[in-house]
């Protein structure tokens, strides 16, 4: 007796199906948590947030190159994606571990996060040409506007510190 074929393409006959993985890719990322005082209100402390092409209200960050150290990646992509020229890393404050998509790729990301105190005239920023907004806002606002629960978290854990040195 002759068997029937398994149905070929399957896949392509579910609606929203996304393509089978081919590949798992490794990628180190990252950022800042970058903060300041205000002196126009009272020396509020303001945290500083990027609005992607997405609309996502989130932290600079990139990835980091061959060779180079997370800080300096972090230091490197608030430069480029936010126009801060001066700043201070003091803190590192975790790594955020996560996984997306990209197609028939699998990426697995680690994103390593550190506090960065604004320097020098913290309003004359020049974000990059594919950024919605730059806003600098309150802390409880941009806890709020935070699009990612692990940066938030973090971020908190960086507001902690901040009280504990008097920053």
């Amino acid at each position: 007796m002759k068997r029937p074929k398994p149905i070929q393409g399957f896949r392509r006959l579910l609606p929203g199906a996304k393509p089978t993985i081919q590949e798992v890719v490794r990628e180190t990322t990252a950022g800042g948590i970058i903060f300041r005082r205000n002196d126009k209100s009272g020396g509020r402390l303001e945290v500083l947030l990027i609005q992607d092409a997405k609309n996502r209200w989130t932290i600079p960050k990139g990835h980091v190159e061959p060779d180079e150290e997370p800080k300096v990646t972090a230091e490197r992509e608030i430069r480029e994606e936010a126009g801060l020229q001066q700043m201070k890393v003091l803190n590192w404050l975790g790594k955020v571990n996560f996984r997306y998509r990209r197609g028939p790729t699998l990426v697995l990301m680690a994103m390593h996060i550190y506090l960065v105190q604004a320097l020098g005239n913290t309003n004359d920023l020049t974000p990059e040409d594919w950024l919605n907004d730059i806003q600098w806002f309150p802390v409880s606002q941009a806890v709020d506007k935070i699009a990612y629960d692990d940066i938030g978290k973090l971020m908190l854990i960086g507001m902690k510190k901040i009280r504990d040195a008097r920053l």
